[in-house]
């Protein structure tokens, strides 16, 4: 064979020879503590439901709940994140299921508690949005607009009745200005010094919550453009991350991950604190509904999704294959 110069001097592929040789070499590494198990619960329900636009994923019944936080545990991820999904007669303008203390998402909170003690993180995600019957994140006004100052009195009072019922986290996920700083002061407020915030920090108004809203049974009409961040916007990011830190955020979050790789690369150059990213509904659903077709392979593309997550800087990840892809990391 005829050498033409010197080249290839240099030969990478060296290093990506046989399977062993790029498991040794690999940059990032998926580990099952890395892992966050998002899951809805469901009041009423006698039987898990399924959620037909996320294959595989149902509204849990509170004992359907217990035991995949069980699972979770013996799969070796690190929280669970809870939903609850009320019954409908229950919503109202003000939400007031979510701070009922026999609510359903604070009975799953001390269902999940009482199972799990602290082997696995209850978190419990700090929103209105399941429990009111105009679907917003938030109180609104005589206008029709959410209120943020009113609705950051109900997010404190939220904090709190999870927080009693159990949880090692709270997620606030509305984005009113302001709610970290609250919500800490709330906690610490009733003692609750213990409780960790994880931060929806840059929560963007996108269109991958579509199978989301199926799940939370959400009675959403219109956006939440008002509130959720531009797509179009990365600098706004930083300024929420600087303000959620100045609050007292323990963990920060980018949500959706998939499509803002950027963001959350950006987020965790800056952050001092562990950085979280949500492979929402919606990114779910595309992997499920493509493999389904036969058009890719189903358990690559999940692994490479979330390599590709914790490659851009997320130190969590939370994502509806939590204990499934843990089980197979696990081996």
């Amino acid at each position: 064979m005829t050498t033409y110069g010197s080249f290839p001097g240099t030969r990478p592929r060296r290093l990506r020879t046989t399977p062993v040789m790029r498991r040794m070499v690999a940059e990032t590494r998926l580990h099952p503590a890395d892992l966050i198990l998002p899951a809805f619960v469901r009041e009423g329900a006698n039987e898990p439901v399924p959620i037909g636009s996320m294959p595989g994923v149902v509204q849990h019944t509170r004992d359907s709940l217990k035991k995949a936080a069980a699972e979770a545990v013996e799969a070796g991820i690190s929280g669970i994140m809870l939903f609850g999904v009320p019954e409908e007669e229950k919503k109202d303008g003000l939400g007031t299921a979510g701070t009922d203390p026999d609510g359903i998402l604070q009975l799953a909170l001390r269902d999940v508690r009482a199972e799990v003690g602290d082997d696995l993180l209850v978190m419990s995600d700090l929103c209105l949005d399941e429990f009111t019957d105009h679907g917003h994140c938030g109180v609104l006004d005589e206008h029709g607009r959410v209120d943020n100052d009113a609705t950051l009195e109900r997010y404190a009072e939220m904090a709190q009745v999870q927080a009693d019922a159990g949880a090692h986290v709270v997620g606030p996920s509305g984005m009113m200005d302001g709610q970290i700083g609250v919500v800490r002061d709330a906690l610490d407020q009733i003692g609750r010094e213990d409780v960790a915030i994880l931060a929806y920090t840059a929560k963007y108004a996108s269109a991958f919550y579509g199978p989301f809203r199926e799940a939370v049974g959400s009675s959403l009409e219109g956006d939440r453009k008002t509130y959720q961040q531009d797509p179009a916007n990365a600098r706004e990011s930083l300024r929420e991350l600087a303000l959620d830190l100045e609050e007292g955020a323990d963990i920060v979050m980018v949500k959706p991950a998939g499509p803002y790789l950027d963001i959350l690369a950006r987020v965790a150059d800056a952050a001092d604190v562990p950085v979280a990213a949500y492979q929402i509904s919606g990114e779910y659903a595309m992997i499920e509904a493509a493999a389904e077709k036969g058009w890719i392979d189903r358990d690559r593309a999940i692994l490479e999704s979330l390599t590709g997550i914790k490659r851009a800087g997320a130190s969590t990840i939370l994502t509806y294959w939590a204990t499934e892809v843990a089980r197979k990391l696990g081996r």
